[in-house]
């Protein structure tokens, strides 16, 4: 054998674009593509397609890093289609961080999209998201046209997952301060401020009920979750620090959006390598508190079976599927268990928006699975869920109500 057969092959450089968050490579090394994560994936189950499993991604992107392959068509199609719900972080035995990785590879891909459909995305997660006004006029726009029935002239696809906007409770204003006690700071958000101020309300006299000062910040604002799941982590960076500034005097931070409280308790790590604001992220991500979190004072009533929805970053990035089923409890509901209820209802942020076939299958799925528990309510603790399941119930005829746990307590 020769010294040039002997000799190892040539280290290749890695094809990630310079200057712009990549996959860690000690992340993708970690995954020893076992395929235990392969069941619990919600793409591979309704497409049975590698390319469509956590396994088959960490493979793309470690071709990527050993330079054997490019960001390609390819490549952003298989990260587009996966939901990051992370179940199969919660199936890894390894401790894969899956969650930090597709959001690397999304930055990654999002230079390299049409510049009119990177134009479109970086306005509304860059700009609007950032801008509370911005929001509030979206959100009062979509009001208007719902309420003239202008939504009817977009597609039908769109139509059905748009958040319903009442233009009524958008023009009545939320208490900023209710209660008295430690200071608990309500995340005011995006879509909770315009799409569910009743739940934002409820969660104001409810947190208030349990002993706190509950507040709403005046400058309020979208937690930056969105921006970091599709591509674009200095915008969610810049949206943390505007949130943690003003959070500051807060003793405790109340959420009432699972993928938003998911979200903030990983500040501390978003911000590590910014030497002003990555102690204060820190500190402040320590305060951090889904609402079911909370020890509330609850009155407990004859409310019946109620079925119980577990958002994907709560129970995959939070472990909180027992604290729904506790809070059910205390205000005298039987929590009734929906079948496969481990599965995404496919919202996942923007989802059902930019992958609408995938995620109105697995819609139509936690419908059904939802309405064999012969329940009357369904609990729902995430704006995103609450919205693609009233949907997909609507599409089959049930009658069955979507609630947050908020409104459960009076």
């Amino acid at each position: 054998m020769s010294d040039d057969e002997l000799r190892p092959p040539p280290i290749r450089a890695a094809n990630w674009r310079r200057g712009i968050e990549a996959p860690a490579e000690q992340d993708i090394v970690s995954c020893v593509s076992c395929g235990l994560c392969l069941p619990h994936c919600p793409t591979y189950r309704l497409t049975g397609r590698e390319s469509a499993s956590p396994r088959g991604r960490i493979a793309a992107m470690r071709a990527v890093q050993e330079g054997q392959a490019t960001i390609d068509d390819t490549f952003r199609t298989m990260m587009d289609e996966c939901l990051a719900c992370r179940a199969c972080e919660t199936a890894c035995p390894s401790g894969v961080p899956f969650g930090r990785m597709i959001e690397a590879a999304r930055a990654q891909i999002e230079p390299t999209r049409p510049i009119a459909t990177r134009g479109l995305r970086a306005i509304g997660l860059k700009h609007v998201l950032s801008r509370p006004w911005a929001v509030y006029a979206a959100g009062a726009g979509l009001g208007i046209a719902q309420a003239l029935r202008l939504d009817r002239l977009g597609p039908a696809s769109t139509r059905t997952v748009a958040p319903r906007v009442s233009l009524t409770q958008l023009a009545r204003p939320l208490p900023r301060e209710m209660g008295s006690g430690p200071t608990a700071a309500l995340l005011c958000g995006c879509v909770m401020d315009v799409a569910f101020r009743d739940v934002q309300r409820d969660t104001l006299r409810a947190v208030a009920g349990s002993g706190y000062r509950a507040v709403r910040p005046r400058s309020g604002g979208c937690c930056g979750a969105l921006a970091m799941h599709y591509g674009y982590p200095e915008a969610a960076r810049q949206m943390a620090r505007n949130r943690i500034a003003e959070f500051a005097d807060a003793e405790v931070i109340i959420v009432n959006a699972a993928g938003c409280s998911n979200h903030m308790k990983t500040w501390g790590h978003l911000l590590k390598d910014d030497p002003k604001w990555g102690p204060r992220a820190a500190e402040i991500s320590r305060r951090v508190r889904d609402l079911l979190e909370i020890d509330l004072a609850t009155r407990s009533r004859e409310l019946g079976p109620i079925a119980c929805h577990d958002a994907c970053h709560h129970v995959n990035g939070q472990a909180l599927g027992p604290d729904l089923r506790r809070v059910i409890r205390s205000v005298g509901g039987q929590p009734v268990e929906i079948p496969d209820g481990e599965r995404c209802c496919g919202a996942a942020g923007l989802y059902s928006v930019l992958q609408p076939e995938l995620s109105a299958q697995l819609r139509r799925q936690k419908a059904v699975a939802i309405a064999t528990t012969k329940a009357s309510t369904v609990a729902v603790a995430n704006p995103g869920c609450a919205i693609q399941i009233a949907a997909g119930l609507r599409e089959i005829a049930s009658p069955i109500r979507v609630v947050h746990p908020a409104q459960l307590i009076r």
